[in-house]
């Protein structure tokens, strides 16, 4: 195990242990609303957001892209429902206009039959175009919608897929270079201890040489008395 990764997975454990609380609110509490609901949507959103740069800060690539999904599918929700809204207020608006209409008829119905008729059928013909009109607007904003919450997404991932092959690389050029070094030290220890063992080599070999001519001498005296 590297010895960078350590404090890391130290810090995932503890986050799981601080986010547990969350999970069993989001289990029993937030799955029970609406899949739309905007108080659902905002929880996700935020635990999203908070996993994600969790998940980014400590190294962890599963966390991050777990919360990065959660968050995106929470704005694309959000934003297809203020899409709905929008789309069923001009529904009644619509629908408003041709009642109005409707009842101008009725109201004209005595002085021109005709007149009344005809403007009943214009009147829903308009009205069907306009919710229909409407209708394609509104699948139209969130296809559009939706593409561009994949885009957005696809570049995220991207660029944590970039950070994360930069940060890999700096930490295997940092072990490198410490390998390197170490390296070195070793090499110079080693070295040096060879050099002190030809030195105590030699020195041994001058005491034994220094020893021999004292008994040399030793012996010369000796025999000369």
């Amino acid at each position: 195990m590297k010895i960078t990764t350590v404090p890391f997975a130290v810090l995932r454990f503890q986050y799981h242990l601080v986010r547990f609380p969350l999970q069993v609110i989001e289990e029993r509490v937030v799955a029970r609303m609406g899949a739309e609901a905007p108080a659902r949507l905002l929880y996700e959103r935020t635990l999203g957001v908070l996993d994600a740069t969790v998940g980014h800060a400590l190294g962890d690539p599963k966390l991050e892209k777990r919360g990065s999904a959660l968050a995106e599918r929470s704005d694309a929700l959000s934003r297809a429902a203020r899409l709905d809204a929008a789309a069923s207020q001009k529904e009644q608006h619509a629908d408003a206009e041709l009642q109005a209409k409707r009842n101008k008829a009725i109201e004209d119905q005595e002085q021109a039959h005709d007149a009344m008729e005809r403007g009943v059928e214009d009147a829903r013909v308009e009205a069907e175009e306009r919710k229909r009109a409407a209708a394609e607007a509104a699948e139209r904003r969130t296809a559009a919608a939706k593409q561009q919450a994949d885009e957005v997404a696809a570049q995220r991932r991207d660029s944590v897929e970039e950070a994360t092959r930069g940060a890999q690389a700096r930490i295997q050029a940092a072990e490198q270079k410490a390998s390197a070094a170490a390296q070195s030290k070793l090499t110079d220890a080693q070295a040096k201890r060879s050099e002190a063992a030809s030195r105590r080599a030699q020195a041994d070999r001058v005491e034994q040489l220094a020893d021999a001519e004292k008994e040399k001498r030793q012996a010369a005296r000796a025999s000369k008395s």
